[in-house]
């Protein structure tokens, strides 16, 4: 899982590949389904803000399934970007932009320090477990 840092990076380098970024971003509701009630830690308005500010995204489109396929067929982007520790057959939404004559392109990405391990280590350091 990227980091903060490797996300960045991963977001340069998917602009580069293309005209126009647009990246999909998890619903709150969505965060807490595939990581629990104590997710997201901060609001999907924030961190669209904070992804609006960067040079490199042109928009941003919150989604709240808990895999982004329906945004995929509506924007049915020409390249979906993923980092490198992903393979194409692993990465959701393949099949759709495939489909249509588009394409999956894995980038490399400075590693990061993930989002989950740094809630497990502010918990553990308050005496909570990260499941609880």
């Amino acid at each position: 899982m990227l980091g903060v840092i490797g996300q960045i990076t991963l977001l340069g380098k998917a602009k580069a590949l293309g005209d126009i970024l647009v990246v999909g971003l998890n619903s709150d509701a969505s965060i807490r389904h595939n990581k629990g009630d104590k997710r997201p830690i901060v609001s999907e308005r924030a961190r669209a803000h904070i992804l609006a500010a960067l040079e490199a995204v042109n928009f941003v489109v919150l989604f709240s399934e808990r895999m982004p396929l329906e945004l995929l067929n509506a924007v049915k982007p020409d390249i979906l970007v993923k980092d490198s520790d992903y393979t194409r057959d692993s990465v959701v939404g393949h099949e759709a932009v495939e489909s249509y004559g588009g394409r999956v392109a894995l980038v490399d990405v400075l590693p990061g320090f993930p989002t989950t391990n740094i809630v497990d280590s502010i918990l553990r350091h308050h005496g909570l477990d990260s499941d609880e």
